[in-house]
């Protein structure tokens, strides 16, 4: 199983790329194969057309959207900001369709307060589901995430630790089942 951890923030200063290096790192030691997206990395134009629709798609959004394909499930990290998560995510997300058909999606969010990102998660949960991918129903939350980690990427508290494996044990268990379900044969009805 292959899973894409998407990292939905470009922002100079950032402080949700520690989260994902850090869930990457965790599921290699699960012995998942791990594919980590930045965002900063990959820049995607503002949205004028969706990828395979217009003839003339730019290479990064077509070499994007390979990864996303090969992907069996994704994680989408996002920072809150004004109560929502963030627009380079959301401009990701609009530029592709069927990349995320029927993929098991777990959802985390940081925020630099106290709340850990719970309005942005909700959110995101909501379009996952529009999508046509299916929504974890836990999430992981990192609030104050400018002091959740150390200079390493590790993290600082026990609570992030737990909350991570826990979140992981959960999204496993769901990103096989879905796999699994996909690969088996479909029945017809008689």
């Amino acid at each position: 199983m292959k899973i894409g951890i998407l990292l939905g923030s470009t922002r100079t200063g950032r402080q949700s790329h520690k989260v994902a290096h850090y869930l990457e790192k965790k599921l290699q030691e699960r012995g998942v194969a791990t594919d980590l997206i930045d965002l900063a990395d990959n820049p995607l134009p503002i949205l004028e057309e969706r990828a395979g629709r217009h003839p003339q798609v730019q290479a990064r959004v077509q070499a994007l959207s390979a990864r996303l394909h090969e992907a069996d499930g994704l994680v989408f990290v996002t920072p809150e900001y004004h109560g929502s998560f963030s627009g380079v995510l959301k401009n990701a997300l609009d530029h592709f369709w069927e990349e995320f058909g029927r993929k098991p999606i777990g959802v985390v969010a940081v925020s630099a307060g106290k709340l850990g990102g719970i309005n942005a998660s909700t959110q995101l949960q909501h379009v996952v589901l529009s999508l046509g991918a299916f929504a974890m129903p836990t999430k992981l939350l990192v609030s104050e995430v400018q002091s959740a980690f150390d200079e390493s990427l590790q993290p600082r508290s026990e609570h992030v630790v737990k909350s991570t494996q826990r979140f992981l044990d959960e999204y496993l268990w769901f990103a096989r089942a879905i796999v699994q379900a996909k690969q088996a044969p479909t029945e017809r009805a008689a």
